[in-house]
């Protein structure tokens, strides 16, 4: 049977009807749902919002991918330290050492060092101040109120944030309203347990609390966890009150510095028993103390190394952050410990890390100033560490000499090439950079403070007996030092720089509390057989040149000098054979090497320094600059240190830099060009003339010191 196809006319008709009505259809479904909804939405919306129906329970997290990368994003500071208050990106904090985030989202942040605040990040990205002003101890309202160094903060159920006040020796309580009372301490350093206002504490440096309403309290530097009842009696849990490792019974237990505490869903106390390099449990009934894990001392291919900070992931993983390099561990139920940050990736001191409720890892990284939250997956991160410019530090002009005011002879710059044991305990003569100012003195010469400042780490006086002993007061660092001890290793101040000693009565360890304060001009120990004062300026990991503090009487008119110009090939083979006096320059990837050093103003005639900036650049045989090359080429400068310290000393200096002190024969430094290391940052590169006409050419390099005297010195090349 045939079919009759309808005339043109109607076929017209009928297509223009489907497209109005087509186009009808499209119109209606583009109209915004929410602006006619029907009548049964509108009411599940209403019951929602009267609070008789709750609003849907947000899907759990992910489960925790042990091991996987990932970025870190900016939440909070500017990295400047002072402080401001309003937008999270804009605001300033002077320490930003505690963290505790409410079910709402909220992030508490307790703001140490100068500040003596505590601050809330809200959920629109503004921050401001919830209690604290200047430094004191004051229980009242909002900025009536005072802490001294506040450090840890935990949450309880009613949404009370309880505040490990160390500079204090108290344990805080701020309600929802910015009420502030002293739970327990009475402001002086001791150890005492009974009611809270009678009892005492040493510098405590964490809080957590368990739904019972119980404080469990890191009472650090007395080597104890307390507890305090909801009813305000303070007892001690575990702990003998002097350093050591010993699990078993609360009484005999022994701790080193814990340093912070978290509660895991069973209802176990987690310490960070810093100085141990372990993670405890405790037994919030019995007090019984064990180890889950534990890293020995001597070490170095271990990951768990002074912890600092613990949380839970919602799956049970253990989240640690690290004292000494700025890392983050993920540890697994059966103990297996992969590194999250680390390198180039890292934080200066991540002084405390949390886990919201919708999963998010937060990092608190008190020396840049700036709080984080770590994100899973590889990705571009935030900024990392303080800002490169910062507040300049009021020395006056000072030394940590005596004469203070007058003129010391500087023996090492920023930057420099310096050896040390590798991890397998074999010299190495590129170990790392040197992260400071050397200042010459003899031996038991007395080491002074050039600025006031406030101990801001849980552990800043470190090394004892050793060479590299030191102690860090606020952004600077007193290296080879004998710290609290004159020549003879007589106490200088025990009320602040205790040395604790064996049961033998043997000195051990010099103990500085967090929270501490010096003034400009204190003696705070005694130059040790390096003979000098090593002074480091800036947060772990990004030191910055202390020359730009400025010191009295220093002078620099004296030139870098250049010694040499050498080109190697991809072997490390160095390119030797000449034609008319030109090198012979292959088509292949090629490294320069700059051998070069420097003085100051009445060094020794035996003194090499090295220099802070270098450059080099391609020109034609007549001088003009081959195209590219309109600019010299600045890929070394040592103003700002790389992240990575293991891998920039390696790109910076070629193998056969060195100084005598750690095993060269002679102090070399030769530096190569053709990487970058500079701005925070250490990236491998070569020079490859490949893509270069034939000809002769001259490859130009420069040198400029601290003071920005400059040396230059050409190479005559000829490519083939």
């Amino acid at each position: 049977m045939k079919t009759s196809s309808p005339p043109p006319s109607r076929r017209l008709y009928l297509l223009l009807g489907l497209l109005a009505l087509a186009a009808g259809l499209a119109a209606w479904w583009l109209l915004p749902r929410s602006a006619t909804p029907p009548p049964a939405e509108t009411a599940a919306a209403d019951r929602v919002a009267s609070g008789t129906v709750p609003e849907p329970t947000p899907l759990p997290p992910p489960p925790t991918q042990a091991g996987s990368p990932v970025h870190v994003a900016l939440l909070a500071g500017d990295g400047v330290a002072g402080f401001r208050e309003g937008p999270a990106a804009q605001a300033r904090f002077a320490d930003p050492y505690g963290l505790a985030v409410a079910p709402d989202g909220r992030v508490f942040i307790a703001d140490g060092g100068d500040n003596n605040r505590i601050r809330v990040l809200e959920r629109d990205g503004q921050v401001h101040t919830l209690a604290g002003k200047e430094e004191g101890f004051t229980d009242e309202a909002g900025a009536q109120a005072r802490f001294n160094t506040p450090s840890g903060l935990a949450l309880d159920a009613a949404g009370n944030l309880y505040v490990a006040d160390t500079g204090n020796h108290a344990i805080r309580k701020v309600s929802p309203q910015g009420q502030v009372i002293t739970l327990a301490g009475d402001g002086a350093a001791g150890w005492r347990d009974g009611p809270g206002k009678q009892a005492r504490f040493n510098a405590p440096l964490a809080v957590a609390v368990d739904a019972q309403g119980r404080v469990f309290v890191a009472d650090s530097y007395n080597d104890r966890i307390r507890m305090i009842t909801p009813d305000g009696l303070v007892t001690t849990l575990a702990g003998a009150g002097h350093p050591g490792h010993a699990d078993g019974p609360g009484a005999k237990a022994l701790f080193d510095t814990p340093s912070g505490l978290t509660l895991s869903a069973d209802g176990r106390l987690w310490v960070a028993d810093t100085r141990n390099h372990a993670i405890r449990l405790v037994d919030t009934e019995t007090g019984e103390v064990q180890t889950w894990l534990r890293s020995a001392d001597d070490d170095e291919q271990a990951l768990l190394h002074r912890p600092l900070s613990l949380a839970f992931t919602h799956d049970g993983v253990l989240l640690v952050s690290l004292l000494g390099d700025g890392a983050l561990l993920q540890i697994t139920p059966d103990k297996q410990a992969h590194e999250l940050t680390g390198g180039a990736l890292r934080f200066s001191r991540a002084s405390c890390i949390a886990v919201d409720g919708r999963g998010r890892v937060l990092v608190a990284d008190a020396p840049a100033m700036r709080v984080h939250e770590v994100r899973p997956g590889a990705g571009d991160s935030g900024p990392l560490g303080p800002a490169p410019e910062q507040p300049r530090l009021n020395t006056e002009g000072h030394w940590p000499l005596r004469p203070q005011g007058a003129w010391h002879e500087v023996v090492g710059m920023l930057g420099e090439v310096r050896g040390g044991r590798d991890k397998a305990r074999k010299l190495d003569s590129r170990h790392h950079l040197h992260a400071g100012l050397d200042i010459r003195g003899d031996v038991g010469d007395s080491v002074l403070t050039i600025a006031d400042g406030k101990v801001l780490s849980p552990a800043a006086a470190y090394g004892f007996g050793r060479l590299g002993e030191g102690l860090a007061i606020g952004p600077l660092m007193y290296i080879h030092i004998k710290v609290g001890r004159n020549m003879a290793g007589k106490a200088l101040d025990p009320s602040r720089m205790p040395i604790l000693r064996s049961s033998a009565g043997k000195p051990e360890r010099v103990r500085v509390a967090r929270g501490t304060r010096f003034n400009a001009g204190e003696v705070i120990g005694s130059i040790n057989p390096m003979a000098h004062v090593h002074l480091a300026l800036g947060a772990p990991g990004f030191q910055r040149d202390p020359l730009t503090l400025g010191f009295t009487g220093f002078v620099d008119h004296v030139q870098p000098r250049i010694d040499s110009i050498e080109l190697f090939d991809a072997a490390g083979k160095r390119l030797k054979r000449e034609l008319n006096g030109r090198l012979l320059v292959p088509r292949a990837p090629l490294q320069i090497v700059v051998d070069a050093w420097d003085q100051v103003d009445d060094n020794l005639e035996r003194r090499r320094l090295g220099v802070q900036k270098l450059s080099w650049q391609l020109l034609h045989e007549d001088g003009t600059p081959v195209a590219g090359f309109e600019q010299p080429r600045e890929t070394l400068n040592f103003e700002r240190l790389p992240v990575d310290d293991e891998l920039g000393v390696k790109l910076a200096y070629a193998p056969s830099s060195g100084i005598t002190v750690y095993g060269s024969r002679a102090t070399q430094f030769r530096y190569q060009l053709a990487n970058e290391v500079r701005d925070g940052r250490a990236v491998e590169g070569r020079w490859d003339p490949t893509g270069l006409p034939a000809g002769s050419y001259q490859l130009r390099a420069s040198v400029r010191d601290a003071s920005g005297n400059g040396a230059t010195r050409s190479l005559p090349l000829l490519l083939q």
